[in-house]
């Protein structure tokens, strides 16, 4: 599995969250602490951009239902949302943050 470079520190200077299309694939990346994590940016429960969202340590809240979830598993962690989002391999690389697609 290989790594595509989606962004770089800089895309974050203004936000938290970025989002990036790879494979085909929307998804949404954040940083929390100086680490990188990745999930599909669209809500599980309704038809919203989880990068339009807010968040707050590692959950992310849906901007539609304020369901959130687990950035750093997916997990579902408030109704109405009950079902986890798709995680994916991302990690910094100096300044670059690279995506792997399974």
């Amino acid at each position: 599995m290989s790594a595509l470079t989606v962004a770089t520190l800089a895309d974050f200077a203004a936000t938290d969250t970025v989002a990036v299309t790879a494979a085909g694939r929307e998804i949404a990346i954040y940083l929390v602490d100086g680490a990188v994590f990745a999930t599909d940016n669209r809500c599980t429960h309704g038809d919203a951009r989880l990068c339009d969202g807010f968040l707050e340590g590692h959950e992310i809240e849906c901007p539609h239902h304020q369901g959130r979830f687990d950035i750093r598993t997916g997990a579902a962690t408030c109704a109405p949302a009950d079902k986890a989002l798709q995680t994916y391999p991302v990690r910094l690389d100096g300044e670059n943050v690279l995506l792997s697609i399974p």
